[in-house]
């Protein structure tokens, strides 16, 4: 399909053509117009039925001739035999040329992507595909070639469209392409011509709608915008028809031209604070980079510092740790000389232990000797005391014996001073003697 000339609304119409120019027109159309749907110019007559009849009336001749030639005689029956001859002939001489003209006329080639609306006595019956079709009957033709498969673009420029503050735009441009889904519910409901009339006015009521709720000053982001809504709507409108929108965009805004110098105004402005911005932007840059440099520096020196601290930090570790050594080297040099005089001490006192035991079991041995020893000189010396002590002397006064005497009285007179004039002797005591073992003991 063609599409309009810019700035130009699409036109959209039927065309009335023979069968040679149908693909011309669907891919091309004429004079700027979109042609979808085709009226073929039908050659299909009923002059292929006269050689049908003739063939038939000549047979039928031909039949009659030849039953007159039986009744005849001679050269009647020559004649009426030949012109028998030439009747049956020329019948079916005229049979063969009406069955060949009718075969002829009843072929139909339908162009790829399209649909052939085909009709009966005026009634539409079906579709045909793409391809060669048959059509035996004698009222069956195809009176509406469809173009089903293109995506058809349309163009349809909104003059005088206003905005929200009532300000009247020179024109949007709208573009569309739609593609027909239903042949005969195309043809039969709407037809071309007024699907063009249709399609204007949805597409108009559309943009206006759009351009009511947007700013004058905000009319360019018309251009490119997102027109889904939009392309909804208008399949919702047209799905009765057999029609469906596939694509739509809004090309090309134009304001009034008070408002493109104020917005060419603003461009301006709008170009020199983006130069500003982008020169504020260099000169940020450079002190950014300029910082990060003194900061990238200064990390260096930060760690630089951080290595010295850590350097110094393992030095003081190493000297703590070998000090802590030395220390530990020490104190377990202390431990092991305490641990060896407590050894000392200990093997000196265990030995000095067992001498005071082994002394103390000899002091128990010797114990017994000497009380022995003491309690055999002790009968020894109460032997020797027994042996020594004075003999008593009974010296009876008493007058109840008669063996008094003068002689004994005598005796015991002289005997007395004696006994009291000797000096006592002491015992020697040998129980408060001790050994001196027996202390330790």
């Amino acid at each position: 399909m063609s599409t309009a000339r810019v700035n130009r609304r699409s036109v959209i119409s039927e065309a009335v053509a023979p069968w040679s120019d149908v693909a011309q027109l669907l891919r091309g159309g004429e004079a700027g117009t979109l042609i979808p749907v085709i009226i073929p110019r039908h050659r299909r007559r009923l002059w292929w039925m006269l050689p049908l009849w003739l063939g038939l009336f000549a047979l039928l001749m031909g039949v009659m001739l030849s039953l007159r030639e039986g009744d005849s005689e001679g050269a009647a029956d020559l004649a009426y035999g030949t012109l028998a001859g030439f009747a049956f002939a020329a019948g079916c001489l005229f049979l063969i040329i009406g069955a060949l003209w009718w075969w002829r006329s009843s072929i139909v080639e339908i162009e790829q992507g399209t649909n052939g609306v085909l009709t009966r006595y005026g009634a539409v019956t079906r579709t045909l595909d793409a391809g060669r079709h048959y059509l035996w009957h004698p009222w069956s033709r195809v009176d509406f070639v469809v173009d089903t498969a293109t995506e058809i673009p349309y163009s349809a420029p909104v003059m005088a469209c206003p905005t929200q503050e009532n300000v009247p735009l020179r024109s949007i441009e709208f573009f569309l392409k739609f593609r027909i889904t239903d042949a005969v519910r195309f043809v039969r409901t709407i037809g071309a011509g007024n699907f063009d009339l249709v399609l204007s006015s949805a597409v108009q009521d559309a943009i206006r709608q759009r351009a009511r709720k947007m700013r004058t000053e905000r009319a360019y982001d018309l251009r490119g915008s997102d027109v889904a809504d939009m392309q909804e709507l208008l399949n919702r409108q047209l799905e009765r028809y057999g029609v469906r929108i596939t694509g739509s965009n809004i090309p090309d805004v134009q304001l009034p031209t008070q408002y493109q110098q104020h917005l060419a105004t603003r461009e301006r402005v709008a170009k020199e604070r983006t130069a500003y911005e982008q020169e504020w932007g260099l000169t940020r840059k450079r002190r950014i980079d300029s910082l990060g440099m003194d900061i990238e520096r200064a990390k260096k020196v930060r760690d630089a510092r951080i290595v010295e601290v850590k350097a110094a930090l393992n030095n003081a570790r190493e000297q703590v740790a070998q000090l802590l050594e030395e220390q530990e080297t020490n104190a377990q040099r202390v431990r092991f000389e305490i641990e060896t005089r407590g050894r000392s001490g200990l093997i000196s006192a265990e030995n000095e232990a067992r001498a005071q035991r082994a002394l103390a079991k000899a002091y128990r041995d010797n114990r017994a000797v000497l009380q022995y020893e003491l309690a055999r000189r002790r009968l020894e010396v109460g032997a020797e005391l027994a042996s020594k002590a004075p003999q008593p002397v009974v010296v009876r006064t008493d007058g109840g014996s008669g063996d008094t005497s003068a002689l004994s009285t005598l005796l015991a007179a002289q005997l007395l001073p004696r006994m009291t004039a000797l000096p006592a002797t002491p015992a020697p005591n040998f129980e408060n003697e001790q050994p001196d073992g027996d202390d330790d003991a």
